[in-house]
Formats: structure tokens, C-alpha cells, sequence
């Protein structure tokens, strides 16, 4: 890509400081465990530098309960709790999800049996053909706690969170206003984050 160069020639000298630094270590700030989907930048999304997030990206943001299914999400959260020692972990959903939609609709990915493998562990029981984006983004939100709740069978993650070392977020990203939710355990719903960076 043309802007591989553009990146080489123009931005990487403003920022030379700052890879020089990273070039043999790194001590990210949290792990962004997010979808696959084009349309989301975690980097843009919490305005942070490379760097901070250590990132691991699958379809559906899903994190299968361990030992379910070790693969490259379970090696990733093992690596960023128990190797790089992250404070927080955030499992980050969003509205219009392909994946919610082949949850509800298990028809659409009826020729993509992996695909429909990996919705298993989304644990989708309800069928819907047409879904509305409320009932969308009610799945995302419900998938969101789910992973939370999955992440915590992981032994790495458990004892840092049983040792208060460890906080896990679960946000939901509303791509058309740029709204980002947090659950909120307490209250058992997803609020708005507020520029103190706190579900209120």
C-alpha cells in the first residue's frame, strides 16, 4: 500500500522518540480483546498510542471459556495477564454485528461451518431472520457479559482478579453516534462512559 510509504516518510519521523522506545519492550496499559469488524480502530476508538493496548481481534469479540477451545484468543489472554501483566482487560462489543446476526440467524452461515462453530461459545438460543438493530444491539450487550464471564475461567485472569490486580471492562461501541457504553455490575446495565472514563 502507498501508505506504508507515506507512513515511513512522513509520520514515523514525528514519532521517532517514541518507537525507539518501544523497538525492544513493551508494557501496554490493557488488552483490547475486539471484533474483527472493519469498522472498528481501537486505537482511535480510546485515542491512545502504539503502545498502550496489546490488541486481539476475532469475530464476535468472543472468548471461549477455557479450556474450551486453546487457541490464539486463549494464548493472547494468557500472554497480555500472566506474561505482560496488564492492569485491565476490556472485552469490546458494538451494534451491528455480523456475528450477532449469524447467531440469531444460524441460516446465513449455514456454508461456513467454523463460523458456525465459533457461535457456539456466543451461546445464542433465540432465532430471529430479520433482527432490529435494538435487538442487535441487546445480543452485543448480552455477548459482552458473556465473554466477561468466560475470561474469568481462565486461570491467568482469575488469580489476578481474585488478587486485585486485574479489572475487567465490558464496552459496547455504537458506531453511528460514536457512543461508547460500559456494563455496569452493580446496576446490571450498560452506561455511558463519561469523560472521567467512568460508566455513569
Amino acid at each position: 500500500f502507498r501508505s506504508v510509504a507515506r507512513f515511513q516518510r512522513e509520520v514515523f519521523p514525528q514519532h521517532q522518540e517514541l518507537f525507539a522506545a518501544l523497538a525492544t519492550r513493551q508494557r501496554p496499559d490493557a488488552l483490547f480483546l475486539t471484533c474483527s469488524d472493519s469498522r472498528i480502530d481501537p486505537c482511535l476508538l480510546t485515542q491512545t498510542q502504539p503502545g498502550v493496548l496489546f490488541i486481539c481481534r476475532v469475530i464476535g469479540n468472543i472468548v471461549p471459556p477455557y479450556p474450551d477451545a486453546v487457541g490464539g484468543v486463549s494464548a493472547t489472554v494468557e500472554f497480555a495477564a500472566g506474561v505482560l501483566r496488564v492492569p485491565d482487560i476490556i472485552v469490546c462489543g458494538h451494534t451491528d454485528c455480523g456475528v450477532m446476526r449469524g447467531a440469531l440467524n444460524p441460516d446465513m452461515v449455514a456454508d461456513h461451518p467454523t463460523v458456525r462453530a465459533w457461535l457456539k461459545h456466543a451461546e445464542v438460543h433465540e432465532r430471529d431472520a430479520d433482527p432490529s438493530a435494538a435487538t442487535i444491539l441487546a445480543l452485543a450487550e448480552q455477548n459482552v457479559v458473556r465473554q466477561l464471564r468466560n475470561l474469568r475461567t481462565h486461570p491467568s485472569v482469575a488469580a489476578r482478579v481474585a488478587a486485585g490486580e486485574l479489572r475487567l471492562h465490558g464496552w459496547v461501541y455504537n458506531i453511528g453516534p460514536g457512543v461508547v457504553t460500559e456494563y455496569d455490575e452493580v446496576a446490571e446495565k450498560f452506561l455511558p462512559i463519561t469523560g472521567a472514563g467512568q460508566a455513569r
